[in-house]
């Protein structure tokens, strides 16, 4: 990266998602000891920085880098990963008269997901740390994006996803010369699977939330917002939760914001949209109590990969987002999703993951229901590129000409 103009990071403890208790930052940490609970990183927010300063930095979510935990620019292991683009979807908007419909194309990242973003940040604190491996059990960008760091970074990779995934996850994964180890079922089989395997603890387990530091690769994405919406923010946000690192990282990155006053004080943050799949949708379940939680959750395989998160750890954090933005969760079918993804293509000329399909048809859905109104600016999260779900969609799509 371009170390002219970084500084420091501002970052000064981590605390307890649950009850804030206090723990370094400056030492590698998994969950809180407190509550065996995710931990969040805090900076020092009150510090003298212009916000118009960002202007000549590099166009990567490093340009943040005071907000970010990395202490020494070595340590960063970068593939020129975020600041991606927010694309206006004017052709769907006239067909459903809508006011403003955004997409950010996270699918433009290092290889092609969001998930590039927590995984840089992660293997860039393990190599701060001294780690010499990792593992992580994944549904299938995840492990791909820790592959392709670890590769960077000289580390050794393993990988462990269900063996239903895509072979196009897999590949991938094999070409960065990853270890990858197939299980039968979902992910949280996965994780059991990755626990077992690590049992002497040589390798940092990289799950998502059970190390502080993938949220802070992804909270990115709401500084990116906003500062690509000249500091102002839209009225909804739908995203995609799986693990929903990124749903509680957009919002964290949103209070930041307001802490530093790069945001007007005034401002009305957007009502953040959990959309899941309706064949593994334990946060809808939970959020309209239907369960008392998602710990006894069963789901089933999903074309979505990365919503297949029966049994989430940081449920509660994104229970409480839902609730401070006067949110909701919603289920989106795998025939809603074939839709989405044909009508993006054909409307728009992009090949979204299916999880980007579902946010879009939760929104048609939504505005069906009155729960967004067609005045609303409203913004999509699409989470990776189509292009690795073939396998998934293929033979799916509806070749009969539209009425």
């Amino acid at each position: 990266m371009d170390t002219s103009v970084a500084l420091n990071s501002l970052i000064q403890h981590l605390s307890c998602s649950n009850c804030g208790r206090t723990y370094s930052a400056f030492e590698p940490q998994t969950l809180s000891v407190c509550c065996s609970l995710p931990l969040a990183a805090a900076y020092d927010l009150s510090v003298n920085l212009s916000k118009h300063e960002l202007v000549q930095r590099e166009a990567t979510m490093w340009r943040y880098r005071e907000f970010l935990p990395v202490q020494h620019d070595e340590h960063i292991v970068s593939l020129g990963e975020g600041f991606t683009p927010i694309l206006s979807l004017k052709n769907l908007a006239n067909k459903y008269n809508l006011n403003k419909l955004l997409l950010k194309d996270e699918g433009q990242n290092p290889t092609g997901s969001f998930k590039a973003r927590g995984l840089s940040m992660a293997i860039s604190m393990a190599k701060q740390f001294g780690v010499e491996g990792c593992i992580i059990p994944t549904a299938g960008n995840a492990g791909v994006a820790m592959a392709a760091y670890c590769a960077k970074a000289g580390m050794r990779a393993v990988v462990v996803m269900p063996r239903h995934t895509p072979e196009a996850f897999k590949e991938e994964c094999y070409w960065y010369g990853a270890e990858v180890v197939l299980v039968d079922g979902l992910i949280n089989d996965c994780a059991a699977k990755a626990k077992e395997l690590n049992a002497a603890g040589n390798l940092l387990d990289v799950s998502t939330l059970k190390e502080p530091y993938r949220l802070e690769g992804k909270k990115t994405m709401g500084y990116e917002i906003a500062e690509q919406l000249q500091w102002s923010l839209p009225d909804v946000i739908l995203y995609p939760a799986g693990g929903g690192t990124g749903l509680i990282g957009i919002w964290k990155a949103f209070k930041e914001l307001l802490a530093l006053g790069w945001l007007d004080e005034d401002i009305k943050l957007p009502r953040m949209i959990a959309v899941q799949a309706a064949n593994c949708q334990p946060l809808v379940e939970t959020f309209f109590s239907r369960q008392p939680n998602a710990h006894r959750y069963h789901g089933k395989p999903t074309i979505a990969n990365g919503l297949a998160v029966p049994r989430p750890i940081g449920e509660q954090m994104m229970l409480q987002v839902l609730q401070e933005s006067y949110g909701t969760a919603i289920g989106i079918t795998e025939e809603e999703m074939i839709t989405g993804m044909q009508e993006l293509g054909k409307q728009e000329g992009l090949f979204v993951a299916p999880e980007g399909a579902a946010i879009w048809m939760a929104t048609r859905k939504m505005l069906q229901s009155g729960s967004i109104a067609a005045s609303d600016s409203i913004l999509l999260l699409n989470t990776g590129s189509g292009q690795k779900y073939m396998a998934n969609v293929a033979g799916q799509y509806n070749y009969q000409k539209e009425a």
